[in-house]
């Protein structure tokens, strides 16, 4: 590992815990009738269009289209998005702020909105700590395409040995390591601290 890595962390279920059934729950008569409803709408495939940079107002007009029984569900999805972002995972956050103090540059790559990922911001002040944020929209492609990576890096302005790289999601983990970025695939706060000590970070 290369002296003083920049870290780069994904945000939903890393930094903050991130859900959707926060929106959906109240509309349906349990768990798993709302997950019915995700699957029967391929809602991580729609979702990725908005990630990727199709703006939400195209994205709602056309799930309506499509399912226009869901209509009213879509619009929430716009209009409250902000609801699925939830609590910070404060053990993580504790670790940024140590990160930040030992003289890490910080950055953040996230599949996300930018019309949304402001609202975050604005509730969650440690955000601030970041040197810079990559949303999947702006860059025009999705983890965990090898692209979003690269295009990371470019930002970043370092070669792959010099980035410690952090997510929830393991295909994402594993695209990394794909470009030779040592990656934690993270469990809990306690484990990543394990493997950030591991690898001569903390």
């Amino acid at each position: 590992m290369k002296k003083n890595p920049a870290i780069l962390f994904d945000f939903g279920n890393v930094l903050v815990r991130w859900d959707m059934h926060n929106i959906f729950d109240a509309h349906f008569p349990s768990p798993a009738a709302v997950d019915a409803f995700l699957k029967e709408i391929r809602f991580l495939e729609w979702n990725a269009l908005m990630d990727g940079g199709l703006p939400f107002s195209e994205g709602v007009a056309r799930a309506s289209a499509q399912y226009p029984q869901y209509a009213h569900l879509f619009r929430l999805w716009d209009e409250r998005w902000l609801e699925t972002v939830r609590e910070p995972i404060e053990g993580s956050v504790a670790i940024v702020r140590r990160l930040k103090r030992a003289g890490h540059p910080l950055y953040i790559l996230s599949n996300v909105s930018h019309e949304k990922f402001p609202q975050a911001q604005q509730a969650h002040p440690f955000l601030a700590l970041f040197d810079e944020i990559f949303m999947s929209s702006r860059l025009g492609v999705n983890k965990p395409d090898p692209q979003a990576y690269r295009l990371a890096l470019q930002g970043m302005e370092r070669p792959a040995d010099e980035v410690v790289f952090i997510d929830d999601a393991l295909p994402n983990v594993e695209a990394a390591r794909g470009l030779g970025i040592a990656s934690v695939h993270f469990q809990s706060p306690r484990q990543l601290e394990d493997e950030l000590k591991q690898m001569g970070v903390l």
